[in-house]
Formats: C-alpha cells, structure tokens, sequence
C-alpha cells in the first residue's frame, strides 16, 4: 500500500468522532471512504468528480501546451478523479503515479476505456453475441475481454450498452441486444457478470457501465443524439427494466447516463431519473457518469446558458462525474461557496466514486491493474481465440436455406467466392473496437482456406473509397462497376457462389445513422448480375444491423446473417458454411421488408382495428405487406425441431408452469432457442400482442427429445403503469411456446386473484 495512502488512512480514524459521530456505517468500506472525505478540501472532492481524456504519451516529456500542462497539474493536485483513453501497463503506472505520489491525498485514480466486445482479442458485435441467446457464452465473452484490459492497466469500462431499440437506422443497435427488453436484461446481466466477475477486487476484473440512461435508442427518425419522445408506460415497461436487473441481479457498479431529453429535461441534469428513479426508488449504490461532454451540450439543447449553468444543473440532477465536459472543475467549487449547490451533493458523489475505487483495490494497491508479465501473457491468449470462435459461430443466424443448399459439401463443386468483404481483414473486427489492432481478423478467404476449401475469388465491386474513420459520411463505390464482369465470368464457370455483401464496420456504430436498409453502393447490382448467370448462391451478410433485403429473400436459395463476427470471422464462417457447426442463433431484432416500416418490432400495442379486414381502414400499407421479412427470435437450423405436449398449470394460483415437448426430428446434431411469450387479454394498462418471458437454449441429437419447462411469478406475469406501480392483475392469459416471435403452440389460463 502506498504510505501516503496509509498515514491519510490512519490519520482519518482519529478524526471519525469528531466528523461523524452519528453514522452509522454498514461496512467498512463505508467506513474508509467517510474517513477519507473528511480529509479532503472541496476542490478535492470535486476533483474526484472530474474525467479527463488522456491528453499526452505520458512515456514522453511532461506537456508544454498550456491545455495539457493545466491537466497535468490537476492530476498532481488531486483534482482528477479518472481518466479515459489510456491504456497499456506501462503508461498506466505512470499516469497512476502522478496522482498517488504527488497529490496531497495520494487518492487513485480510476482508468475507463471502451471495452464494448473484446478487447484486444474481438469476439462478435454485441447485437451478434445477442443473437446467439447463449447467457453462459456471452458472459465468458465479457469474462475475456476484462481479463486483456485489466492486463493493459484498465479498471473500468462503458459497457454494456442496454438501451432498447427498435430501428435499425440508429447505428448503435450494434452495440446493444435488440429490441426486446426481457432479452436485453438477460444479456446486460451476464456481461456485467463477466465484466465484474465473483469478486472486483481481483486483479483481473473491471467494472462495468450500464448505458445510457435513459431513453437513448429511442432517438427519433433513428438519428442519433436526435429527440427522444416517450411515454412513461414504454420508459417502465420497455426502457427501465434492463437497468434495473443491472442494478438488482448484477450489482452494476457504475451507470452512463444519455444524451437525450426525457420530459424536455437533458438526462444529464434530469433529478427525476437519476435521483427519483435511480438513486433513490432502486438504490443504485454506484456512481453516475455522464457521456462524452454531455453536460456541455445541455446549453446547445436550450436547457442551460454556460458552462456554470451546466456544473449547477448536473450535480443537482445526480450526476456525480463530468466527462470532458470540464464544467465541475472549472465551476462548481464557485457554485459551492455561493450557496447555489449544497456541499452534501458533492459530499454524495464522492462517496459513490471512492467506494468504487475501495472496491477495486485501487486504495490497497494503485498499481495492481500495471503488471507487464500480465499483460504480455494474456493479449491474444490461444483459450481467448478459441471462445472468440465459439462465440462468433453461435452468432450466426440462418435466415433461408432453399432445398437445403447448405451445407456445403466440400471439394465436390466449383466454388466461386465473390465480393470486397470477402477478403477484408478490417472491417469484419466491427466497430467499437478501440484496442483492437487494425487487419487482425481472420477474413473469409482465409477461412475457407484453413478448412481446406478450394475455391476462386473475384472482388466484384469495392464497397468503400477513401478514408473512414471519422468522416462524416463513408465514401461508398456508388459508380465503379469495373469489376463486375470479372465476378460474372467467374459465376458462370462455378457450380456455387458465395457471395460475402453488406456493410463496412463503420457504417454502424456511434454516429453512423443510416436512412436506407439495403446493401449500400453497387452492392445489390452486383447480386443481381451474378444471380442471372448462377442462381446458386449463398449469401452471406456482414453488417451491424437488420436490412431491407427482400429481393434477396425472394431469390437467393440460401442466406446466412453472419453480422461483424471480430478476429475468428472466417474460420467461423467457414465451419457454418460447410457443416462443421449446425448455426443455431436467432434474431434479437426484426428484419423489415422496406425501410418505411421501421420502427418495427415484435410486441406491438394491438390497435382498436386490429384487422385484416376486407376495406382499407385498418392498420397496414397499401403498397407493401406490415408483415416483417423476418421476425424477432427467428433463425433456421440444418435440422428440425418439433413442439409437441404443451401443457399448462396454475399452481396455487401464484406462479404458472408451462411444459413443452421438442424434438429433433433431423439428421444432425442440432441447438435450439425455446421461446415462450405472453399476452395479457385485459388489463388496466393495454398489454402488447405478446412479450417474450422466458428462453432456454437446448442441445439435441437426432431423434432426441426433451421436455422443456418454464415457471411464470409474478415478476413475468405484472407490469408496470405509467406512475412506476408494478401490478399482477386477475385474468385470462394467452401463452405461445416456440422457435421464434411468429410461430409456436398456443394456450390459455386463468388467473383468478392474488
């Protein structure tokens, strides 16, 4: 422990009478952390509440720009109270050092970093690992991932992201679970799990983030940072539930709050959500952060005035750290000493921060995140690269497959690979990869070479020009078709083409809206040529989100939806291609048919005309089918399964239990996700058509059977109303046990009072 450390600690008991005399403490954390706010100047705990981006190579000169140089010397005054962006156990330890050696108080600071899926090791976009609804697996993903950025100094990450979403335009539906709120709390909890581990003082654990509270992927139109609109029902039922299993199950150490207005109040300085709801009607325990300068932006917004205005609103409102916003280190000491914000909130802030800190170790070990054998052992680990495949081939989402085309047989048949994401070694690691190193994942040419595949490729068309990285707008080829003949020729002389399409890592993602669904560029022209010479094709999707791919649908024999898969990608695709790996994911979002119906989602409201009828007035399009190309949980098998022996029964009238029998009736080895929905027929706040309940993901051989069962409480059978009140009402229930959102064996209860 460092001796700074230990004096102030020492001296801090003497003085626990004289400050605090009538607390009582729960533990001992508590203990040490009241102890040590007692020491501290109110420009120290402020600086606590302080996050600085990191500014200059520390393993170089100290700065000499007068910016740089300001932050340095917060750092040794103990005015920082975490940084982001740095990383490496080297830099760390020397960051770490200016703030324990030279501040008065030798308090540590906390280092964050974006540690979204993987970290140097890239397992599959968030949305993929989503879709492969394996709780165990996603969590040893995030398990991984904590293990290499704790080797790298990091102690902190922001994620997961939970926000609910149900447009596809929004780039960030990568980085989240989907559409469903029961789903996207299951997974927020195992990442967490895995993020936190059994125990965050361990040196290989770091603590996670749930973001972005609240409302953040409901940004109207799907643009991101745009205006978000909801109701208090959809916030309740839809938008809080993630977070609060975040908080309830996995004991979440820290929450983002968004971007976004709720009720025409900037989340960042919105008391109602984050000391109403978070703080007080939960308990959240953690500390609030809030997103990049989103506490800036609130004077952009029209809510505050200044910079001043901005540090009075925020900490008023709950937010206990400011990200590179610089408004409480500049301003709220000031707003302090004039009476317009009350010490006991900051007192509060800093009470959550440094009780994370004591949680991690940082006060009995600053540098225990800095150990070099560390981190030169476990980067890219082999058991790392192995779960990254494991993980990157549950991810994958068989949408059709014609005549059984799949799975290849290989060696038998002419093989003609085309497309520029074919042999991409970049943009298959997706985005939100801020650690990864850039042309490290396995492409899909080399894939299929590993596995023995021989084939002949042909680019086709190239999809992006230029630079990417933080452009504004991608260059996509929306001209050059120069090398379409070249891919023709070579589909006319081959038995089967693969064709790998969709998008670039960097069309999804933060900022990266889109307003059209379909595979961008030339793209969808260069399928078109090719299916016309060769209509056996295989088509495999790269992308961050759902597409409009309906002429895809209506014509190519087989489709895989393999999204942004990370360093494993080709030799995943590879094995689903050729049979090695039966794909058993499903979607955790809707695929539309035409970008015009989005937002589309699954648990929709039933309207008051329902239809279809035979007029025109009732809910639908007149020039397109409402129906969804493919329905939420959806994803085929290279086997079948049967649902058959439902059975349901209330068990003393406080829980329901539903039975189901599957079978695999196929010839291979296969994996199913047994889905079970709900519909409340009447209730005080209308309920949607269904929501789903439960899911349990099984293993079969062929011509094995298992009875599944689920048990509904309370907890799955109430919901919320739009004053917060949770209610389980009498009634009549509708319950759907199945292999997606659209299709399963129905039945019905009662409930009769509780």
């Amino acid at each position: 422990m460092n001796f700074r450390i230990i004096i102030v600690l020492i001296a801090s008991v003497m003085l626990i009478y004289s400050c605090h005399s009538t607390v009582d403490f729960k533990d001992e954390i508590d203990l040490k952390v009241d102890n040590l706010l007692c020491q501290m100047t109110l420009e120290e705990k402020i600086g606590q509440m302080n996050q600085y981006n990191g500014f200059w190579d520390v393993t170089g000169p100290v700065p000499s720009e007068e910016n740089a140089q300001t932050k340095y010397e917060h750092i040794k005054k103990g005015w920082v109270g975490s940084m982001l962006n740095v990383r490496g156990a080297i830099k760390v330890r020397k960051m770490q050092s200016l703030a324990v050696d030279s501040s008065r108080l030798g308090i540590p600071m906390i280092f964050g970093f974006d540690v979204i899926h993987g970290h140097k090791t890239m397992s599959p976009i968030p949305l993929a690992e989503s879709a492969s609804w394996d709780l165990q697996a996603i969590e040893k993903s995030a398990r991984i991932a904590a293990i290499e950025a704790s080797a790298e100094g990091l102690n902190w990450t922001f994620a997961p992201m939970v926000d609910i979403s149900r447009d596809a335009r929004w780039g960030r539906v990568m980085e989240g679970a989907g559409e469903d709120t029961y789903l996207a709390a299951r997974i927020g909890v195992a990442r967490i799990n895995g993020f936190q581990g059994d125990d965050l003082n361990s040196p290989n654990t770091i603590a996670a983030c749930a973001k972005h509270f609240a409302g953040y992927g409901f940004a109207e139109a799907g643009m991101d940072y745009n205006t978000v609109d909801v109701g208090t029902t959809t916030l309740h039922n839809v938008i809080f539930p993630p977070f609060k299993a975040a908080i309830d199950e996995a004991k979440v150490k820290t929450i983002m709050n968004s971007f976004n207005i709720i009720n025409g109040v900037p989340a960042t300085a919105n008391k109602w959500l984050q000391r109403d709801i978070l703080k007080n009607k939960w308990g959240f325990e953690g500390f609030v952060i809030s997103d990049w300068s989103s506490g800036e932006e609130m004077i952009d917004h029209g809510y505050a005035k200044d910079l001043e205005h901005v540090a009075e609103l925020s900490a008023i409102g709950g937010s206990d750290m400011d990200m590179e916003s610089h408004a409480y280190i500049k301003c709220l000491a000031k707003l302090v000493k004039a009476g317009k914000v009350e010490e006991s909130k900051v007192d509060d802030a800093v009470r959550r921060i440094l009780k994370v800190k004591f949680e991690l170790g940082l006060f009995e070990d600053p540098y225990k995140y800095c150990d070099e054998s560390r981190e030169t052992e476990l980067i890219y680990h082999p058991k790392h690269m192995a779960a990254a495949l494991d993980m990157a081939k549950k991810s994958i989402v068989l949408l059709k497959n014609e005549n059984q085309l799949l799975p290849l047989k290989k060696n038998k048949s002419k093989v003609a690979v085309i497309g520029a994401l074919a042999n991409d070694k970049d943009s298959p690691l997706g985005n939100w990869r801020m650690a990864a190193d850039d042309n490290t994942a396995v492409s899909v040419l080399e894939g299929l070479k590993s596995y023995g595949v021989n084939y002949k490729y042909a680019e086709g068309a190239k999809l992006i020009t230029g630079e990417t990285a933080f452009s504004a707008k991608i260059k996509v080829n929306t001209s050059d078709k120069s090398g379409f003949q070249q891919a023709i020729t070579l589909a006319k002389k081959s038995d089967v083409v693969i064709m790998v399409l969709g998008e670039h890592a960097l069309h999804s993602g933060e900022g990266r809206s889109r307003s059209r669904l379909g595979l961008p560029g030339v793209q969808q022209e260069l399928l078109e040529a090719v299916y016309k010479v060769n209509q056996n094709i295989v088509l495999v999707l790269m992308n961050g989100r759902p597409l409009a791919i309906t002429w895809a649908d209506e014509h190519i024999p087989a489709i895989l939806e393999t999204w942004h898969l990370g360093t494993q990608t080709g030799h995943a695709i590879a094995e689903v291609l050729y049979g090695a790996y039966n794909p058993s994911g499903k979607l955790p979002m809707t695929f539309p048919r035409h970008v015009g119906q989005v937002p589309i989602y699954y648990n929709q409201y039933r309207t008051g005309r329902p239809g279809p009828k035979t007029e025109v007035f009732w809910p639908h399009y007149i020039d397109s089918s409402e129906k969804p190309l493919y329905p939420f949980g959806y994803g085929l098998s290279y086997t079948q399964f049967e649902y058959s022996d439902m059975s349901v029964k209330v068990v003393d009238n406080t829980k329901v239990e539903v039975k189901v029998s599957v079978l695999n009736s196929g010839s291979v080895f296969g994996e199913e996700v047994v889905q079970l929905y709900l519909h409340d027929k009447v209730a005080s706040v209308v309920r949607p058509v269904k929501e789903l309940k439960g899911f349990e993901k099984i293993s079969l051989k062929p011509n094995q059977s298992k009875e599944v069962v689920f048990v509904l409480t309370n907890k799955e059978l109430g919901f919320y109303d739009g004053a917060g009140h949770f209610l389980v009402e009498p009634g009549e229930f509708e319950v759907m046990v199945g292999t997606n959102s659209e299709s399963g064996l129905k039945d019905n209860f009662i409930l009769t009072g509780f």
